[in-house]
């Protein structure tokens, strides 16, 4: 395990990541870095703990949606496999028959 800082909203967080996954948690890091400074930017009166819950939400939101995409696209593939091997098993079957 290596320790590295994160930072998010100036404030900085020591955490523990495999080597493997350092450079991807510093990208999910700035990427809720990000959201949260946008929100503050928009909603300047509002204290940081409402900010984050409020974008710990919409990624949320967006977690769950691209979820529900990926599990809507592998039940799609499914489908188009079930239809080409049906379609593969009766061309086998007329290969055998003709």
């Amino acid at each position: 395990m290596k320790s590295i800082k994160i930072t998010i909203l100036g404030r900085p967080y020591p955490i523990k990541v495999e080597e493997h996954d350092e450079e991807n948690m510093i990208r999910i890091a700035k990427f809720v870095d990000d959201r949260f400074r946008k929100l503050k930017e928009e909603l300047v009166k509002q204290p940081e703990s409402t900010i984050m819950s409020l974008a710990a939400l919409t990624i949320a939101e967006e977690l769950f949606s691209a979820r529900s995409k990926s599990s809507e696209s592998e039940n799609d593939e499914a489908q188009l496999m079930t239809r080409v091997n049906a379609s593969l098993e009766r061309l086998l079957e007329s290969i055998k028959e003709g």
